[in-house]
Formats: structure tokens, C-alpha cells, sequence
């Protein structure tokens, strides 16, 4: 039998109605409590390092998370996270990044409504992601939700307010979870050495979402604020050349500070082509800027702040485009 260590997190499945809206207030040990079947496929322990909405989460949780990991990483089979959804694909994505050369499950679950509400979508998911967790065959972070196994570098939140929350962008899900157990449509082979932990992350990452008619004074704060950029930019990729092409001139200065500037597209699939038009093809004279291609948001978010924790400039380039579970291609 698989011993697994659920770590709890907060999050809607673990909210209560407070008079002033839903907030996290359940114990892990309740959590597990509403889930008894799991017991025949393995033995659980619970921790409880914070109990969060998880608009709260960021980097410093990532490395808490991540830290319960490694500590705990020889004495069980596998992890059980349960996360607010809000972030959770952000989450998943850093875990990716922090926990490398995995061969044991990091499993990501949540629900759009609370475990005690009477049509939740609770029970079934952290079932399903104890059920995938204790599988001989499962590995690496992965988020299990409505029948769903998706790679922890692929998935992003899609929709609101449906029990179908996550989609996996532009990469076939893993599995489906059928019968209490997982259907693979994609088999790979379980990583062979030692985990490698990372311990760090730079939040100095921003995101500039391009809307028509944005002033290139937005650099004013990027150059003293941000050691990395995303530029959420429009269709295939690229800046606008108005106010003759200032955009331009301040990336370049961005980039000769020693800064890492990436590009990728606001649409949600088949990613960006610098070079398809001339305001992309122009990016090319501003220096190093490195392009996504199909990368999701959240993980060019984890995976710059990964990157930038530790490198700069050429060896940062090399390492970007260097694939980590599927993230690029």
C-alpha cells in the first residue's frame, strides 16, 4: 500500500461561508475525513503549512510547498497538494521548476465549491487525485481535476464557475481518471537518478499585457522595478512602431540593464511567431529577446522566476528555451 503526504493549502475546497464570503477555514484532517474510500488504495498523513485563498499564494508558499517536499521526499510514495484554483495552475507550474528530475507524484487538486456544499465538486477530485497518486505509474507535479490529469506545466485555469476549471493548453492531457483509476494517453518514463530541489525564485517578474494606444512610459517603473518582462503582446507577436518606435528604443535600454525580456502572444493557443510580421521581426534589434512560442503565462511566469534566481543574460537565454516537462517546444 502507498503511504502519501496530503499537504493542505486552503482554497475553496477547504472554505466555510464567513458572512463576508467564502473563506479557507477546514482542517486537513477534516478534508481527508470526507474522503474515507482512499484508505483501501493507501495511508495518508496530513500537514497544514497555511490555510489560504489562494489569490493570497505566491512565491514564498511555492517554496514552502516545495521545501515539505523535499523534506518528507524518501519517507512516502507520493504528495497530494489540495490549492486554491485561482493559482493553482501557477502552483503546479513553479513545483515543476523547483522539484526537477521527479519520480514520484506532486499531485494538485481542488474544487469549484466547498467539500460540504451538497453538489460539490470535492469529493470526486481529491479522490481522483488520491487514486492517480497511488498509481504505479504516476510521476512529477500534475493537477487532477474533473476527471482531468494534466502536466503542471500545461494546465491553466479556463473557466469560472464549472466543475471543467482546467484545460491543458496546446498538449493532450496525461490521463482521465475512469473507475477509480487513471487511463494514460500519454505513457513516459519515469525519471532515473536523484530529485534535483531548487530553493529559490525571483519575484521581480512582470507581466505587461499590451492594449492599444499603451504608453512606452510604463518603463519608466519596469527599469527600476522588474529584473524580468513578459510581454503579453497582440495575435503572432510583436510591438507597435507609433511615437517613433519608442517601444522599441526602451526595450533595448531594458535589455542593456542586464534585464531578460520575453515575449508571448495573449492568445490562449498555438503560441507566438516573432518573426511572422514586421513589428515582431523588429524585436530582433532590441537586443536578447527570448520568445515563448507555446508556453502558458504561468509557466513563463515560474519558469523566469526559477531562472533569474540564479542566472543572467546568455546562460539565462540557454536555459529558457531548455525543456522542463513539456513546458516549451
Amino acid at each position: 500500500m502507498k503511504h502519501i503526504l496530503m499537504i493542505a493549502t486552503g482554497g475553496t475546497i477547504a472554505s466555510k461561508e464567513t458572512g463576508e464570503g467564502l473563506a479557507p477555514a477546514i482542517s486537513s484532517d477534516e478534508l481527508l475525513a470526507c474522503v474515507p474510500e482512499v484508505a483501501q488504495v493507501c495511508s495518508v498523513d496530513t500537514v497544514q503549512p497555511f490555510n489560504l485563498d489562494s489569490t493570497n499564494v505566491h512565491a514564498p508558499h511555492w517554496l514552502e510547498i516545495a521545501s515539505i517536499v523535499e523534506k518528507n521526499y524518501s519517507r512516502y510514495d507520493g504528495f497530494v497538494v489540495t490549492h486554491g484554483t485561482d493559482t493553482m495552475a501557477y502552483t503546479a507550474a513553479a513545483l515543476s521548476y523547483l522539484i526537477q528530475n521527479n519520480a514520484k507524484p506532486v499531485v494538485l487538486t481542488g474544487s469549484q465549491k466547498s467539500v460540504y456544499s451538497r453538489d460539490t465538486d470535492a469529493r470526486r477530485n481529491l479522490s481522483d487525485a488520491f487514486l492517480f497518486c497511488a498509481d504505479d505509474n504516476a510521476y512529477g507535479v500534475r493537477i487532477v481535476f474533473d476527471g482531468s490529469v494534466i502536466l503542471g506545466t500545461r494546465a491553466k485555469k479556463t473557466r469560472t464557475r464549472s466543475f471543467n476549471a482546467f484545460s491543458s493548453i496546446d498538449f493532450p492531457a496525461v490521463a482521465v481518471m475512469r473507475e477509480g483509476r487513471p487511463f494514460y494517453y500519454i505513457e513516459g518514463r519515469k525519471p532515473q537518478g536523484e530529485p534535483v530541489f531548487y530553493r529559490q525564485l525571483n519575484e521581480k517578474v512582470f507581466v505587461l499585457k499590451m492594449i492599444p494606444g499603451l504608453s512606452e512610459d510604463i518603463f519608466d517603473y519596469l527599469d527600476t522595478h522588474c529584473d524580468g518582462l513578459i510581454i503579453e503582446s497582440f495575435g503572432a507577436g510583436g510591438l507597435p512602431d507609433y511615437n517613433d518606435n519608442a517601444f522599441f528604443k526602451r526595450l533595448s535600454h531594458f535589455i542593456s540593464m542586464g534585464k531578460t525580456a520575453v515575449l508571448t502572444t495573449q492568445a490562449e493557443h498555438e503560441g507566438s511567431a516573432m518573426d511572422k510580421y514586421a513589428v515582431g521581426r523588429k524585436l530582433r534589434s532590441c537586443g536578447r529577446v527570448l520568445e515563448a512560442r507555446c508556453m502558458t503565462l504561468e509557466a513563463i511566469v515560474a519558469k523566469l522566476m526559477w531562472i533569474l534566481s540564479f542566472a543572467r543574460g546568455e546562460e539565462a537565454e540557454k536555459l529558457f528555451y531548455v525543456p522542463v516537462e513539456r513546458d516549451i517546444f
